[in-house]
C-alpha cells in the first residue's frame, strides 16, 4: 500500500496490542502510540510512520480515534479517570480491545460520554501470534457514530468486524461467552488426550483423526496439537487471563440467571495451573498439563 492512511493511536504495547499496532501500521496508518514500558514504544517506532507520546492524553492530542489494549478492568477503569477524559478533545473515540466485564464498559461509556468523547468495546477473537498479519476477528459495539469512526481501522485489523448494535455491552458478553467456549473445549481436549495416552496411544495421531472429522474447526486444530505435544511456548495467551477471563464468563452468568454447570470445575482446574510455579508462565492451554498429571501421565514437580 503506499497511500498513508489517516492517523490513529494506540495506547498499551503487550504482546497483542504490539501485533496490533504492527498491523495498523502496514496498513499504513500513521500511529502514535503510548505504553507504560518505553521498551515496547522503542521497537515499534523503529516504523517511520510510527511515533512515541509521552501520556495518553497526547495520543488522544495527535489522532481522532485512539484503540487501547490493557489487562483487564482495573487497568482500564483506573488509566481512564474522569481526569483524563476532561484532558481529551470533544469528538475525539477510543476503541477499547481488552476483555472486561460488561459493567466496566458500562462505566467507561458513561465517562467518556459525561466528556463528550466516544467510547466503542470491540474485543478481539484470535492469538497474538495472528494479530500482525490481520488474522483477527473484532467485535464491536457502542454508540453508532463513534463505530463508525473507528469502522476503518478496525477493518484493517482482522478478517472481519460484527457490529452488535449500539448497547456498548453486548461486545463484552461475547467476547466472554466466546472465551468461555474456548476454555470448555480446551478442557475436553486435554481429557480426551488423557484417554488416548492412558491407552497406549499417540496423541499427536489421535489429534489427526480429531480434527479431520467432527472437530475440524480453529479451536481444536490450533489447540489440540499444542496439547497432544505440549507446544505451550511462546505464549499466545497468558494463563492469567484464561482465569481472568473465566471468572468474567462466570459473573456474567450470574447476573443474568444463567447455570453454566461446568464452570466450577474449570475454575478449579485453572487455579491449580496458576498456582503451579511452571505452569502459570505458560500459554493457558497449558491448563491440561493438570488433567494429564492427575491422570497420572505426567510426574507431578
Amino acid at each position: 500500500m503506499t497511500t498513508t492512511r489517516p492517523a490513529v493511536g494506540f495506547i498499551g504495547l503487550g504482546a497483542m496490542g504490539s501485533a496490533m499496532a504492527t498491523r495498523l501500521l502496514d496498513q499504513a496508518f500513521a500511529v502514535t502510540a503510548w505504553n507504560r514500558s518505553e521498551r515496547a514504544v522503542l521497537e515499534l517506532t523503529q516504523h517511520e510512520r510510527a511515533t512515541a507520546a509521552e501520556t495518553p492524553a497526547a495520543v488522544f492530542a495527535a489522532a481522532p480515534v485512539v484503540h487501547s489494549m490493557l489487562a483487564d478492568d482495573e487497568a482500564l477503569l483506573t488509566l481512564f479517570s474522569d481526569e483524563l477524559l476532561a484532558s481529551i478533545p470533544t469528538g475525539r473515540v477510543h476503541v477499547n480491545h481488552a476483555t472486561i466485564s460488561p459493567a466496566a464498559a458500562r462505566e467507561l461509556a458513561d465517562r467518556h460520554e459525561r466528556h463528550a468523547v466516544g467510547y466503542v468495546q470491540a474485543p478481539v477473537l484470535g492469538r497474538s501470534t495472528i494479530a500482525a498479519t490481520g488474522g483477527l476477528l473484532v467485535v464491536a459495539s457502542g454508540d453508532p457514530e463513534s463505530v463508525a469512526a473507528a469502522m476503518p481501522s478496525l477493518e484493517a485489523l482482522g478478517q472481519r468486524t460484527w457490529n452488535l448494535g449500539a448497547d456498548v455491552t453486548m461486545a463484552s458478553v461475547v467476547k466472554i461467552a466466546v472465551n468461555y467456549s474456548l476454555i470448555s473445549a480446551m478442557q475436553s481436549i486435554a481429557e480426551s488426550v488423557a484417554l488416548v495416552e492412558a491407552a497406549g496411544i499417540d496423541s499427536s495421531e489421535f489429534v489427526q483423526i480429531l480434527t479431520h472429522t467432527a472437530f475440524s474447526g480453529a479451536a481444536h486444530k490450533g489447540y489440540a496439537p499444542i496439547i497432544a505435544e505440549q507446544r505451550y511456548q511462546p505464549v499466545g495467551f497468558a494463563m492469567s487471563l484464561g482465569l481472568k477471563d473465566l471468572g468474567l464468563a462466570e459473573q456474567a452468568a450470574a447476573d443474568r440467571g444463567v447455570s453454566l454447570p461446568i464452570a466450577p470445575v474449570l475454575h478449579e482446574l485453572f487455579e491449580a495451573a496458576a498456582a503451579d510455579p511452571e505452569l502459570r508462565e505458560l500459554d493457558w492451554s497449558a491448563v491440561a498439563e493438570v488433567t494429564r498429571r492427575r491422570s497420572g501421565l505426567t510426574p507431578e514437580r
